[in-house]
């Protein structure tokens, strides 16, 4: 979704380095994945094409940070007590 991100904190040597991957568009997402040794953060749109890729060496990846967009939450709405609509019958 449109905002999502990942976070990825690598080694370089003395000092770490931070490289963001960040779904730019509405419909796009960000997946990860680890195959062979190799850690890929990449942006895909709706149908599963990848528009961009990030690759690092999984043993200098120190951290990897998913941060999804914040969704408005049906509670957080003024007026809204968080309480069932009605009450279930005690049987």
């Amino acid at each position: 979704m449109k905002g999502d991100r990942v976070e990825i904190v690598v080694d370089a040597g003395d000092t770490t380095r931070t490289y963001e991957v960040v779904a730019s568009r509405a419909g796009r997402r960000v997946e990860t994945a680890v195959r062979r040794g190799v850690v890929e953060v990449s942006e895909v749109t709706r149908n599963g094409s990848v528009v961009r890729t990030a690759r690092f060496m999984a043993n200098r990846v120190l951290a990897l940070v998913e941060q999804p967009v914040p969704r408005e939450d049906s509670s957080e709405k003024p007026g809204h007590t968080g309480r069932p609509l009605r009450e279930d019958p005690e049987t």
